[in-house]
């Protein structure tokens, strides 16, 4: 049976649009069936694609955001097996829609899946500069390298 995992971050257009596209690649790399999808705490986005800015740099490393930005739903609880957040905010967004606990226990931070960096948060770079889009792809490959691992 295929893993269905969903990554969630503030508005969709960065972080988690960017780890859906880089889980995907890696997967396929990898010969690990997964079905992943990603969307945001907040609807100001729906819609867009991802920022500029990071698929620019995300295009450098070979990944094509593609994603159109949507808001997390309680029905996500329902479909996908984990669902995995970006920092700590997010986490306490997505636990103000679980339903039970069986909602809250696929709630991931998504440095659990990290094993090459110390940090608690991949952060978010849409205020940063280059290094933060830079820095924030290093730590979803990271992630997405983990969460394969995780299913073997």
């Amino acid at each position: 049976m295929k893993r269905k995992i969903l990554f969630i971050c503030l508005g969709n257009i960065c972080r988690s649009a960017t780890a859906e596209e880089v889980l995907r690649v890696k997967a396929k790399e990898a010969g690990v069936d997964l079905i992943v999808d990603s969307a945001g705490i907040i609807d100001y986005h729906q819609g867009e694609l991802p920022d500029s800015r990071m698929r620019e740099h995300a295009a450098r490393r070979g990944y094509q955001l593609t994603h159109h930005s949507r808001p997390v739903r309680t029905e996500d609880f329902d479909k996908f097996d984990l669902i995995i957040a970006m920092d700590e905010n997010n986490v306490r967004g997505l636990e103000k829609l679980v339903r039970n606990d069986d909602d809250r226990d696929k709630i991931y931070r998504a440095t659990a899946f990290i094993s090459q960096y110390d940090t608690l948060n991949i952060p978010d770079p849409y205020y940063g500069g280059p290094e933060d889009f830079e820095w924030a792809i290093d730590l979803i490959e990271d992630c997405c390298d983990g969460i394969i691992k995780s299913t073997r």
